[in-house]
């Protein structure tokens, strides 16, 4: 038996990039899901899986988003298993001091709209079923849930937020649904700006970012898979709540002198 046969998901951020990748490993897990982004780019997932997907074109930074994900699973389904918050949005590493104040207001609430509100919309939308099934929750979060420089204020403090959000919703729902996340470094993937700074979507992997890293590798976007299907297995995780797991190829270690201890650098004898 495949480890997540007969689940039904809710994941949102699944057009692309690691939200893709996880959403096609869960269906060959056995998983059914509705798959949300706010790009149409999402409803190509059909094509390669059928009427075990529902691609749903969405803004998770709305109740009314969110709600139309749980319905879509329930209409079609009768159930929610587990809830995967993972749509998120970058400030493109944007210091404070280059924000306008009279902007600011503005990119703090696009950015924590997406990356911190719409997980808390979307596990509320799913509570319910999640209750009843005895489910878990799984919220993306980041390097920069932990470690400053990650991104900028906006975008730190957002991942910082989801951190919390981890912790005290295994808190508030315990024993009934499990709630854990999962913090990736960098992945090659682009990200969306936020639009209130001007920003347009950037590849996350910027020029020397494999050699800063202690791994000395950029992992592709599968690499994320097996950690976001144990955390959804009923059985693989059953004692895990209230976790973040860091992925990030060992970034939150990197010593100063150079990243990795046996890393060999030009000179090194």
């Amino acid at each position: 038996m495949s480890s997540l046969s007969d689940q039904v998901i809710v994941f949102t951020g699944a057009g692309a990039g690691i939200g893709r990748s996880v959403v096609s490993r869960y269906i060959n897990e056995g998983a059914r899901v509705v798959a949300v982004d706010i790009s149409s780019a999402v409803e190509s997932l059909r094509d390669e899986f059928g009427d075990k997907v529902i691609p749903l074109v969405a803004d998770v930074s709305t109740w009314e988003g969110n709600l139309a994900a749980a319905n879509a699973a329930t209409e079609a389904w009768g159930k929610i298993d587990v809830f995967v918050g993972n749509a998120g949005i970058t400030d493109a590493a944007r210091p404070l001091e280059d924000i306008p104040g009279d902007r600011l207001g503005a990119a703090f609430g696009e950015l924590f709209g997406v990356n911190v509100l719409a997980p808390m919309l979307g596990v509320r939308a799913c509570l319910d079923e999640l209750i009843k099934s005895q489910g878990n929750v799984i919220l993306t979060g980041s390097y920069a849930s932990s470690n400053a420089g990650g991104g900028g204020a906006l975008y730190t403090a957002s991942k910082h937020a989801v951190l919390g959000l981890v912790k005290q919703l295994a808190y508030e729902l315990a024993p009934d649904v499990r709630v854990n996340g999962v913090a990736p470094g960098v992945a090659p993937t682009r990200l969306k700006g936020t639009g209130s700074l001007g920003q347009a979507a950037a590849d996350s992997v910027l020029d020397g970012t494999r050699e800063a890293l202690p791994l000395q590798e950029v992992s592709g976007v599968d690499a994320y898979n097996e950690v976001f299907t144990l955390l959804a297995s009923r059985v693989g995780t059953a004692a895990m709540t209230g976790t973040m797991v860091s992925v990030d190829s060992g970034l939150s270690i990197r010593g100063i002198g150079k990243p990795g201890g046996r890393v060999r650098r030009d000179g090194d004898n």
